[in-house]
């Protein structure tokens, strides 16, 4: 990760905010001989004894399923919006172009749960994320036989968080001038350079009050 304190939220709370926001994560992981894998899946958040857990599925028999089976040492990678900065934004512009982002990485060891938990994922993914009891795909209007064939293609995983690092890089390097001008470009341009520059907005104070 690259990480230099002035990227890095000190804030575990508003940590905690940005992977409960962005919970479709790239997990990582690797085979017994170091053959990288990655997998898109949405996750659930759950805590025992004051230890994050991570929930979720993915598809029985892949490369991936194999690969944990044999490594479960896992990444998840914790992503939004992303933007191009150009130093022609910058006070001082004869230096390098950059890329603001934010990126939040979760480490520890994965493990697969049996049928009657997987159950229990699935039923609270659905229900979080459709947001919709009476919708006719919310996990309890779902027909039981579809539910046991979706069972047997799909494995259920449970992830003990040991470590959390972050990257909020957000321009805190750039002195004010170039700061405000780096958002009033952002703002002009598509959803993620707004996003970036709303991120950036919400920093201003703290940052500048502390210099």
């Amino acid at each position: 990760m690259y990480s230099l304190p002035y990227f890095t939220e000190e804030d575990k709370e508003e940590v905690l905010r940005f992977m409960h926001a962005h919970p479709f994560v790239t997990l990582c992981g690797s085979d017994a001989a170091g053959r990288p894998f990655a997998t898109q899946v949405p996750l659930l958040f759950k805590e025992q004894d004051g230890r994050m857990i991570l929930e979720g599925h993915i598809m029985r028999n892949t490369d991936h399923h194999k690969a944990f089976q044999q490594n479960p040492q896992v990444l998840a990678i914790f992503t939004s919006a992303h933007t191009y900065v150009s130093a022609s934004w910058y006070s001082n512009p004869n230096q390098a172009s950059t890329w603001n982002y934010q990126s939040v990485h979760a480490r520890g060891n994965l493990s697969f749960i049996e049928e009657e938990e997987l159950r229990r994922v699935l039923k609270e993914t659905t229900e979080k994320y459709e947001n919709h009891r009476e919708s006719p795909a919310s996990f309890h209007n779902l027909q039981p036989e579809y539910i046991n064939r979706l069972i047997k293609a799909i494995v259920g995983f449970r992830i003990p968080v040991d470590e959390i690092g972050n990257v909020f890089k957000l321009s805190q390097n750039r002195d004010e001038e170039s700061f405000d001008n780096i958002m009033q470009k952002l703002n002009a341009q598509d959803e993620d350079g707004r996003k970036i520059a709303s991120e950036m907005n919400r920093i201003k104070e703290k940052l500048f009050n502390k210099k």
